[in-house]
């Protein structure tokens, strides 16, 4: 018998909120000229992102051997449903980008090579905080309002 991993979406949420939090909070400092606190808040939301995708496979994997599928379903209807699978597909595609341009971001805010950074952040970013608000979205409408079948 394996142990009961079922609470890891919730704690998977709260990884997801803190890190849309940090990185919203890192581009207004960085907006405001404060470059320490934009560097240590970034690096923050990478390393929260990373214990976020290091939980989030091992939930998809513990429900796999234990459930027999690793995804929990949308039961909605209609309009409901639609709009689920739609955020559900734009996040999904949009997050598998979400490693490369963090990891690419931070090895050039480290490296000091600033202008390839903000280049770069001007499309990573948005994509970053796409991911992770609506990250926070599909979580409630799956585990909060999703219809009893």
């Amino acid at each position: 018998m394996s142990a009961d991993l079922s609470f890891l979406p919730a704690v998977n949420a709260a990884l997801n909120a803190s890190a849309t939090v940090l990185l919203a909070v890192g581009w207004r400092c960085i907006k405001r000229g404060n470059v320490t606190a934009h560097r240590r808040l970034m690096l923050t939301a990478t390393a929260v992102s990373g214990l976020f995708l290091i939980s989030y496979v091992t939930h998809y994997v513990w429900r796999a051997s234990v459930e027999g599928g690793s995804h929990k379903l949308y039961h909605g209807i209609g309009l409901s449903k639609s709009l689920y699978y739609a955020i559900l597909l734009s996040h999904l595609l949009l997050a598998m980008t979400v490693p490369f341009f963090a990891i690419r971001l931070v090895f050039l805010g480290l490296k000091n090579r600033i202008s390839q950074h903000r280049r770069l952040a001007r499309i990573g970013f948005p994509i970053w905080m796409y991911v992770s608000v609506t990250g926070l979205i599909i979580y409630v409408m799956l585990y909060h309002l999703n219809p009893t079948p």
